[in-house]
């Protein structure tokens, strides 16, 4: 278990793309509590690493960043996770697993095309 969320963490750090599902998929194959809380621990989790590759980009290459662009990311991440988690939380396990595959699947072909 911590060497997948140290895995899935890593690889969200420097790439962030369709980590939540990676990490979802891991705790979901290693731990047995329901859906919702899973995805309460992703999104702390999620949280976390973005943190600190923000941290770490920012000390090491401070010159590089769009602020304005990192701005508007930090915010609708901020609105988006804290909507994701009202409504993750409040959805049945079946419709939130479905809605990650989805997510899952879309993703995985925006990102091979």
């Amino acid at each position: 278990l911590v060497l997948g969320a140290y895995a899935t963490g890593t690889y969200g750090g420097y790439f962030a793309a369709s980590q939540g599902v990676l990490q979802v998929g891991v705790f979901g194959l290693l731990v047995r509590l329901p859906l919702q809380r899973l995805n309460a621990v992703k999104n702390v989790l999620t949280s976390v690493v973005n943190a600190v590759a923000a941290v770490a980009y920012a000390a090491t290459a401070a010159h590089r960043i769009d602020w304005a662009a990192a701005g508007l990311v930090a915010a609708g991440s901020l609105v988006g996770g804290t909507l994701g988690a009202r409504f993750g939380r409040r959805l049945p396990a079946a419709v939130l697993r479905a809605f990650i595959v989805l997510l899952g699947v879309t993703s995985f072909v925006v990102l091979v095309r």
